[in-house]
């Protein structure tokens, strides 16, 4: 665990302090994948949302179980074995900053590539965690993306999953721990140990979706339509989805890719495990033409996701990433 001292916080506390509103309980739409109405709730989810909880979802609890044990052994060993994996450029161990542009956070992290990434070299039985809990993962998000094409009712129903099965796949998996904060000021009411610093700033993904699954501690939030912010209660067992920002291009803006963040606990480790699903570095990412309906115009821009990728990295967190590749309306 990576302790930061208390000059460390109060360096960093400009850019943690957590001012926004956030908003009462509201429903987060649950989407059991086991149902043949499913397709249907997750356009809802995402059209409303961006985001939404699934359950009955395939992935064998034994590699989640296996792969949480694993990375709670890293992040528990000393800083200089956990750097072995190399620093983050962009791949591999780091802690506190986040890019290179400013943003840091109550945070560690190991960030891979899906496809044979070397930095686990020396943490095999963690590689082989990792390898077992991606390939049920990705899976599973393939599945959501073509149930998603039914309920477009776009062809063929592959059209959005055949850009995460392909070998060129620009995938990518991360790992946060979140340590407990002490010392901050827990926000009112809430109950659960959450505190006003920020674990990781707010931000949309860049890729086309991602599949969450963090422990059983507090902490993600997400952004709502009108800018407030709600709690999601975290699920060991169960998944998150997130709309990235590519999938609301190529829906021409019907979906939305959802802001969130975390929030620190001052009592309890969080540990969140996300897959990033994105495409072949040189995919051409547009609206997608059966979608568009009549003489509706694209809003967007055509651009590789080597172009939207390198757009992103080069940015803030809590930057519009988008707003570079919109089309600008004709007056």
């Amino acid at each position: 665990m990576v302790v930061v001292s208390k000059p460390a916080i109060e360096q960093f506390s400009p850019y943690l302090k957590n001012n926004k509103p956030t908003a009462l309980f509201t429903q987060i739409p649950l989407v059991d994948l086991s149902k043949p109405d499913s397709k249907h709730q997750i356009i809802k989810a995402c059209e409303e949302f961006g985001f939404f909880k699934v359950i009955n979802h395939g992935v064998p609890m034994e590699s989640i179980s296996m792969l949480e044990s694993e990375a709670t052994k890293f992040f528990s060993l000393p800083l200089c074995e956990k750097q072995k994996t190399g620093q983050p450029q962009p791949y591999g161990y780091g802690h506190k900053r986040i890019g290179t542009h400013g943003d840091v956070g109550w945070v560690e992290y190991l960030l891979l590539t899906t496809n044979q990434d070397p930095s686990l070299h020396s943490f095999q039985t963690f590689r082989v965690a990792l390898n077992n809990y991606m390939k049920s993962v990705k899976k599973m998000a393939c599945e959501i993306l073509e149930m998603m094409a039914d309920g477009l009712k776009i062809q063929p129903r592959n059209v959005l999953s055949k850009l995460l099965m392909d070998e060129e796949s620009d995938s990518v998996f991360r790992v946060n721990h979140y340590p407990p904060c002490p010392n901050v000021q827990p926000l009112s009411g809430n109950g659960n140990g959450n505190g006003d610093v920020i674990g990781f700033g707010e931000h949309t993904d860049p890729q086309i979706i991602s599949v969450l699954r963090s422990n059983n501690t507090s902490g993600l939030q997400i952004s709502l339509r009108e800018g407030s912010w709600i709690s999601v209660p975290p699920d060991q067992t169960s998944f998150f989805i997130n709309v990235g920002d590519s999938l609301q291009v190529m829906t021409n803006g019907r979906f939305k890719s959802v802001k969130h963040r975390v929030v620190t606990n001052s009592v309890k480790s969080r540990l969140s495990m996300i897959y990033f699903g994105g495409p072949p570095l040189s995919e051409k990412i547009a609206p997608l033409p059966s979608l568009m309906r009549g003489d509706q115009q694209s809003l967007y821009k055509e651009f590789t996701w080597f172009e939207y990728k390198k757009s992103a990295y080069n940015s803030r967190l809590a930057d519009n990433r988008l707003i570079h590749f919109e089309k600008i309306a004709a007056s």
